[in-house]
């Protein structure tokens, strides 16, 4: 998990009428004095590159993965922990931060092997797809997959990833593992999401381990289900057939 804390409130205040990121090319020197000051305040922590922010003297820099953004001062000195929204001339607000993570969840998501996913597809056209971190001992996880049925008849491919809420060293994840070390991996997760009698068997090699560390430290799951939509936006938790469906565009 990341090493800084999630803030419970928004970070200072909302700047008004901001203009759009900027994507200039930040000075060396400067890049360098940043990441310099950061790591030596937290070694443990993982920085991204530097960037321009929208606010004039303020750089972003990704933690632990872009989770997390910092807007740092160009010395290094003093950051600002938490989300950057743009007010809107006309009214109404963006979550600049978000957008930016977004787009990031979305070409991570993409880039998995689906091989590796316990996938769900509709017998005809599909249509839109999502992925979901899921338990097998969680009782939203077992509504969400009653509902597959349902989604795939309206187009909608479910791609599973496994997140035992327990951690890797626990009987959540034995009993996971036994789904993807299967032979017919979609059946055994939906016997074991039914609370039938599997006997557990892990094999070596299953991804269950990096599909937990995925959606830990790279997607921040706190919970499941956990849903990443096509375009890389998060539902934390289930959501009925029919708002999936409205929420995917189709």
């Amino acid at each position: 998990m990341t090493l800084f804390n999630k803030p419970l409130m928004l970070v200072g205040a909302l700047f008004a009428l901001l203009g759009a990121t900027a994507q200039a090319e930040v000075d060396a020197e400067v890049a360098k004095t940043i990441k310099a000051r950061l790591e030596a305040g937290n070694p443990k922590a993982s920085y991204g590159e530097v960037r321009e922010s929208p606010i004039s003297g303020l750089y972003e820099v990704d933690v632990d993965g872009g989770a997390n953004t910092l807007f740092v001062s160009a010395d290094g000195s003093h950051f600002i922990f938490g989300d950057l929204y743009q007010v809107h001339a006309g009214g109404g607000l963006a979550n600049i931060s978000e957008q930016r993570r977004t787009t990031k969840r979305a070409a991570i998501m993409d880039a998995q092997n689906v091989d590796d996913m316990i996938v769900f597809s509709p017998k005809g056209e599909t249509k839109a797809h999502i992925y979901v971190f899921t338990d097998v001992d969680c009782g939203y996880c077992r509504k969400l997959h009653n509902d597959v049925p349902e989604l795939n008849k309206r187009g909608i491919e479910v791609r599973y990833l496994a997140f035992p809420r327990t951690g890797l060293n626990s009987l959540g994840y034995r009993k996971i593992a036994t789904a993807w070390c299967a032979e017919d991996r979609n059946k055994t997760l939906t016997a074991l999401k039914n609370r039938e009698n599997v006997p557990l068997k892990v094999c070596k090699n299953n991804p269950v381990a990096e599909q937990y560390n995925l959606g830990n430290d790279v997607i921040d799951v706190r919970g499941t289900p956990t849903i990443v939509m096509q375009d890389g936006s998060v539902v934390p938790g289930y959501l009925p057939p029919e708002t999936m469906i409205k929420a995917l565009g189709i």
